[in-house]
């Protein structure tokens, strides 16, 4: 059995930071945990870029984009929707998510939901609190993983030679004619 895994040092990688504006006072501590987690692995401040949107709904467009550029090795999303009197919070959770996923699968380059869905406020602030679960760190943690992984698993794929896999011809069967009386 091989097994392979990512590593958490990020000497030498990029990372893009997609941050929603809305409920700031979360989002905030949220990138702050996220900056501090990918300079604590090694990536320098100059290799972080920081794009800000109105809200959680945006952020899957902009992180594509800058997914698609292949200027970073990941793209992490942070927000904060937290849910109120109305629907609101069902569809933009829903959307972020759903859209989140799709840019990742889209761009061929990992892309991290960072984006808290809390039923509170103070939900919200505990989770986006470095001394508790700092969920902005781990943000930063598996932007590194996974960027390590994608890294090691396509230098395989170029120095490994291709292996095809023979075909087996196998004989068909047919069906019996029919005779004509």
């Amino acid at each position: 059995m091989k097994l392979r895994k990512g590593s958490h040092d990020a000497t030498g990688l990029r990372f893009g930071i997609v941050v929603a504006k809305f409920n700031k006072f979360v989002t905030s501590k949220l990138l702050s945990s996220c900056v501090e987690g990918l300079t604590t692995h090694g990536v320098k401040a100059d290799d972080i870029e920081v794009v800000r949107v109105p809200g959680a709904f945006e952020i899957p467009l902009v992180a594509r984009t800058m997914a698609r550029t292949k200027q970073f090795n990941a793209v992490i999303c942070l927000g904060a929707v937290i849910r109120g009197d109305t629907p609101h919070f069902d569809y933009i959770s829903a959307e972020a998510s759903r859209g989140i996923g799709q840019a990742s699968l889209d761009a061929d380059v990992p892309i991290i939901f960072g984006v808290l869905t809390t039923h509170t406020i103070a939900q919200a602030i505990e989770r986006a609190e470095p001394t508790k679960f700092n969920r902005g760190g781990e943000a930063a943690r598996s932007a590194i993983e996974m960027a390590t992984v994608m890294r090691m698993l396509r230098a395989g794929e170029e120095t490994q030679p291709s292996a095809e896999v023979p075909r087996v011809r196998r004989a068909r069967k047919r069906a019996p004619r029919k005779h004509k009386a």
